[in-house]
């Protein structure tokens, strides 16, 4: 399976995508910072599963139709930020879907997640992402999940990823950063948090209209621990 995770920058880069998913072959598209409002029910063959609803620039998912299909959805708003309490930039940081590979009958659950701001602490966004991976796990017992994108945690990588493994799942940066708006912030912002899956590589692509950088995951779920299939 092929994914991007592109967080588009208030929309910006949207225009991109149908590019983006010819040039990779990609199966799964995961975004963030999108115009719930001005998306496409498809994409470039990929069909739109659903999008956040409570926040103009929320996260959307599309996934290939003759290849899988979405049993079900679901969108999460997380503990919030004080920036998310005065400026209310993003309601919902989390938008899951559970996949069943047509050809394999195999399921298992992929998911769009962007943390709070560079304003909050680090201890915050760890809170998200613990919440967001047990609230996906309510999608289905033991499935293979793979949740993605801006994670906002460009220092103090080591102790994010120690404390991911602690709760069962593992940490993936991509090749090379993903952010470079401005040089002090400049690092890995978009990483791929999985369990019973098997993560081939991550690569950054090529900066378009956005301050982040698009991610491709080449991944494949399978069964460790009694999980999956």
């Amino acid at each position: 399976m092929k994914l991007i995770s592109y967080n588009l920058r208030k929309h910006r880069a949207m225009g991109e995508l149908e590019g983006l998913v010819e040039r990779h072959g990609v199966d799964v598209l995961c975004l963030q910072e999108a115009d719930t409002e001005d998306i496409p029910a498809q994409i470039a063959g990929l069909r739109l599963a659903d999008s956040t609803s409570r926040n103009r620039l929320g996260l959307a998912i599309y996934y290939r139709a003759n290849t899988y299909t979405a049993l079900e959805v679901m969108s999460m708003a997380l503990k919030k930020s004080m920036h998310d309490r005065v400026l209310k930039p993003a309601e919902e940081r989390m938008l899951g879907v559970r996949l069943k590979d047509i050809d394999h009958s195999r399921e298992f659950i992929v998911a769009s997640f962007h943390a709070a701001p560079l304003t909050a602490l680090n201890s915050l966004r760890r809170h998200q992402i613990r919440a967001a991976l047990s609230e996906l796990a309510a999608l289905g017992t033991q499935l293979p999940i793979l949740m993605v994108g801006d994670y906002n945690y460009p220092v103090f990588k080591e102790n994010l990823g120690q404390k991911v493994r602690e709760a069962g799942f593992e940490l993936n940066l991509s090749d090379t950063h993903t952010y470079t708006r401005y040089r002090f912030f400049r690092g890995h912002y978009d990483f791929a948090t999985s369990v019973g899956f098997d993560v081939d590589r991550i690569t950054t692509l090529p900066q378009g209209r956005s301050d982040h950088l698009p991610i491709l995951v080449t991944a494949e779920p399978v069964s460790p621990n009694g999980r999956g299939h």
